[in-house]
Formats: C-alpha cells, sequence, structure tokens
C-alpha cells in the first residue's frame, strides 16, 4: 500500500462517490475501484459497503481513515522536515478550487510565487467549491480557495480574498417570464417554479434556509455539482438558479441569463483561502502562505 492509494481511499471516503472522486483524481472509475479492491484483499477487510445507488465506510473503513489521515501528516511532516535543509525549496503543492476561482484568484496568489520558488510544483485540482474545506480537513489538499462557512473549523486558518454577493438568476428569454416571482414572499408563485440548485454546501444551506423561513416547498428541477453548470442551465431555460456574483460576472454565459427582480436576501459569499494550521508548518505551504499574505495587502 502507498501514499497514492491512501490519498485515492482518503478522498473516497469523504465523498463516497466513485465518479466525483475519480474525476478529482484524474483517473478512471474502475482504476479507482481495483485501487480499493487491492487495499480490501491486502488488508483481508471490506472497507465499503456499496451496491447500485450508495456508498457507505463500514467500521474498518473509518478506522482506516483515521490511520490514512495521520499516516499522510506524518509523511508531510517527513518530508518536510528534509526540505529545512535545502537552500532551495522544492516539492509539491496541491491547491484546490472551482474554475471560476482558477481564473479569477490563482493568477494573482501565483504571479509571483513560481518565479521565486520555481523548484515548487503546483498540483491543481478544479471541482465543486462545496468540497473544498472538506478535502483540506481530511489532508487531501493543502491549500483550497473556498468559501467561508457560517461556523469555520478550529483547526483551519482562512484568509478572506473578496466578499460576493448571492443571487437569483433567470433566463433571459421570455419562457418563464409569466412564472416568475414578483416579489420575494409570493410563496404560491414560488413552489410552480423549477429551481436549479447546488446539491451540498453553503449556498444551499443558505437557500434551504430562506425557503424554510418563507414557509415554501421549492420545486427543485435539478441539483447541481459546480456553480459554472446552474448558470449553463439557467441560460437554457431550465429554471431560476442561485450562485454567487462573482460565478456569474466571470461567466460566458452572463448576457443569457437576468438578474431575478426582487432578489431575495441571502448573506454575501466570502471567498477566500484556507488551509489547515498544522500544515502552515510546512517550508513549502508556508511560503506560499506568506506569498498570499503580501499579494492581499497589495
Amino acid at each position: 500500500m502507498d501514499i497514492r492509494s491512501l490519498k485515492l481511499f482518503l478522498d473516497l471516503s469523504e465523498t463516497l462517490h466513485f465518479g466525483r472522486s475519480s474525476e478529482a483524481s484524474h483517473i478512471s472509475p474502475s482504476a479507482l475501484s481495483r485501487t480499493i479492491r487491492q487495499m480490501e484483499t491486502e488488508l483481508g477487510v471490506t472497507l465499503f459497503e456499496r451496491d447500485n445507488r450508495t456508498v457507505a465506510l463500514t467500521h474498518e473503513g473509518r478506522r482506516l481513515q483515521r490511520y490514512a489521515r495521520d499516516a499522510l501528516l506524518q509523511w508531510d511532516t517527513f518530508r518536510d522536515s528534509l526540505l529545512q535543509d535545502s537552500r532551495e525549496l522544492h516539492g509539491e503543492i496541491s491547491i484546490y478550487c472551482s474554475v471560476t476561482a482558477s481564473y479569477s484568484f490563482l493568477y494573482d496568489i501565483l504571479r509571483e510565487f513560481r518565479p521565486s520558488h520555481p523548484k515548487i510544483e503546483i498540483k491543481l485540482h478544479t471541482g465543486d467549491p462545496a468540497l473544498a474545506i472538506s478535502r483540506v480537513t481530511a489532508g487531501l489538499e493543502d491549500i483550497a480557495i473556498a468559501a467561508r462557512p457560517d461556523r469555520l473549523p478550529q483547526n483551519l486558518d482562512f484568509r478572506r480574498i473578496t466578499v460576493s454577493p448571492l443571487v437569483f438568476i433567470t433566463p433571459a428569454g421570455d419562457d418563464l417570464a409569466g412564472k416568475l416571482p414578483q416579489h420575494r414572499s409570493a410563496a404560491a408563485t414560488w413552489t410552480q417554479v423549477p429551481m436549479i440548485l447546488s446539491e451540498q454546501g453553503l449556498i444551499r444551506e443558505r437557500v434551504d434556509a430562506w425557503f424554510r423561513q418563507q414557509g415554501i416547498a421549492p420545486r427543485i428541477y435539478a441539483q447541481v455539482a459546480g456553480h459554472e453548470a446552474i448558470v449553463s442551465m439557467v441560460s437554457l431555460g431550465f429554471g431560476i438558479g442561485v450562485v454567487p456574483k462573482i460565478v456569474l460576472d466571470n461567466s460566458p454565459l452572463a448576457q443569457r441569463v437576468n438578474l431575478l427582480q426582487g432578489q431575495p436576501k441571502l448573506a454575501a459569499y466570502e471567498v477566500g483561502v484556507c488551509a489547515l494550521k498544522k500544515r502552515l508548518k510546512s517550508p513549502l505551504v508556508s511560503a506560499l502562505w506568506r506569498q498570499i499574505h503580501r499579494t492581499d495587502s497589495a
């Protein structure tokens, strides 16, 4: 069993979804399945209970999850100790962010870091921003660009980059014109309008909370991973979506959607970088973190 296998297992133990884990790890679902089966054969236990619809950790799987987190942290600590004697930092840093964040923020973060540390290799993983915090806390990523949760885990350090309003968007065409809510408390109308929402994460929590406060049972047309995909589906006329305004501003489809009149008021989306406090002791991660602070204060 090697470090890569432990990372693949740990990723799957967090997502409990072979498709999402294989995509994030840049391997095929069949290759991920083979890796898990090999681990189970080597250990002589079943790590996941799985059928055609669900994946769940077994008791042994949860024990390995704890071990994997500790083992990977110890590996990183040992690797970092070897770097202390090196005059020039070298190695890998993994960064996770959404597609929008990759071209909205990452350039400013890395443009001075790369010339200063040319031997540090950046491993960039893009995906659903709802997974960013969990990937960092699970030890799968060194740093992530993420939305600050309402309750920030105590073991995380967070540095704000920007704040973006959350906006309700509608198709630019007239297909839904007669069905759109005329004001934010039009409960009867809201129940008839198809909604396109995030599968999980902070925005979904805030939208669900607003609907509960209004006593509305929304009609959910689709649940989507990734904010960019929500803009795409709304532009095609499938329903109303909710996204951070920064995603809309950077979308090539921005002209094909409109802001909903009489916007419901949702708390803004605070975007920043986060890392485990104990990972900031790494010379590699610490160097990038200091660069982020300099970029932010420039």
